[in-house]
């Protein structure tokens, strides 16, 4: 296989579930109507953008991707990446992937790396010490590979589902309720740190497991999903590295670093019109489609070149997303040309 295009998407299934089964707190779940709008909904947006690879996020019930596929009249194109045990009794990352592509067996990461540690005593003298004590993904992160082209090694893409910003519910722990008169008032606050600690940390432990494999190799990696944090965000630079963007002869690219695809579609834009959630009437960029250096147009060791990208968000106007069967979030997709930076450009740059 040597494909000369390779599209990547990633997209929020909003709580993809079979009907009448258990959502959160919604012991009802989805109705038999609202599923079938559901599925009808996101089969035309499989149907309409049809990407390579997409990553897939907020899935409950792995037949209920199976039959919003069929809906899409692709389920023959598509090998469908979910664990064996998705039921409708937790949420999963899922994938689908053109068939041909897939190579090895995917896995599913549930625990931090057994080295990863976040604990400091201190800076200076002034700052105390600071231990967190998180070992885990809220949801699990999706790894497996894919070979678009024979002549080059297979690409790790990561499927990823942070922790969202709604604040924690801490009214239900035993420290709150022994004194609500003192807490009533700061539960938002506190609730919302904790859902900020948790989600840095699952980036941070992402970040660790993404260096082990790509520092000091030439190892293409694409990571995809609901990170719940924008473009410039600390979740976002911990994982990007907040690589230089070079504009010009093909001299950049970092061994360890990622680009967002926003990045590279503003470069084509005479400004940025990005978003993928909407909260309190504040439009958001919260998915994210990031590349290793062999996807950067200027990098030094290319092997695909952008090729633009494209956001389906106008559903987004929608209040009520269980009357049409639409999600809450913007899907994503980016395209890239099999370009690789050429052999005298190589020797201009290393010389």
């Amino acid at each position: 296989m040597k494909l000369q295009s390779l599209s990547i998407g990633t997209f929020n299934l909003y709580n993809l579930n079979e009907p009448n089964l258990p959502i959160y707190s919604n012991k009802n779940g989805w109705t038999s109507d609202q599923y079938k709008l559901k599925i009808d909904w996101t089969g035309r947006i499989i149907r309409t953008l049809r990407p390579d690879v997409f990553g897939l996020q907020e899935l409950w019930h792995a037949e209920s991707l199976r039959r919003a596929l069929t809906e899409s009249d692709l389920a023959e194109a598509y090998d469908v990446v979910v664990p064996e045990d998705a039921n409708g009794t937790r949420i999963v990352c899922a994938a689908l992937v053109r068939k041909g592509l897939l190579v090895g067996e995917p896995q599913w990461i549930v625990n931090f790396p057994e080295a990863f540690k976040l604990h400091s005593s201190g800076d200076d003298p002034q700052t105390p010490s600071i231990n967190v004590s998180i070992r885990s993904f809220s949801r699990p992160v999706l790894h497996f590979q894919i070979q678009p082209r024979d002549d080059h090694d297979p690409i790790h893409v990561y499927v990823c589902h942070f922790k969202s910003k709604a604040p924690t519910a801490v009214y239900r722990e035993a420290w709150y309720k022994s004194n609500q008169d003192e807490y009533k008032h700061h539960s938002n606050n506190l609730g919302a740190a904790m859902s900020t600690i948790r989600r840095t940390a699952e980036a941070s432990a992402l970040r660790f497991l993404l260096t082990l494999q790509m520092k000091g190799t030439r190892t293409p990696v694409i990571v995809v999903g609901d990170i719940n944090d924008g473009q410039h965000s600390n979740t976002a630079n911990i994982i990007t590295e907040q690589p230089r963007y070079l504009v010009g002869d093909s001299r950049g690219g970092g061994d360890n670093s990622f680009y967002t695809a926003q990045t590279l579609q503003e470069y084509r834009n005479t400004r940025d019109v990005y978003y993928t959630h909407i909260h309190n009437d504040i439009m958001e960029s919260l998915d994210h489609i990031l590349v290793s250096e062999e996807f950067y147009d200027n990098s030094k060791r290319r092997l695909w070149m952008f090729d633009g990208m494209t956001v389906n968000n106008d559903h987004l106007n929608t209040d009520d997303h269980a009357t049409d069967g639409t999600n809450d979030h913007g899907v994503v997709c980016a395209t890239f040309r099999y370009r690789p930076i050429k052999a005298e450009a190589r020797a201009i740059v290393s010389g």
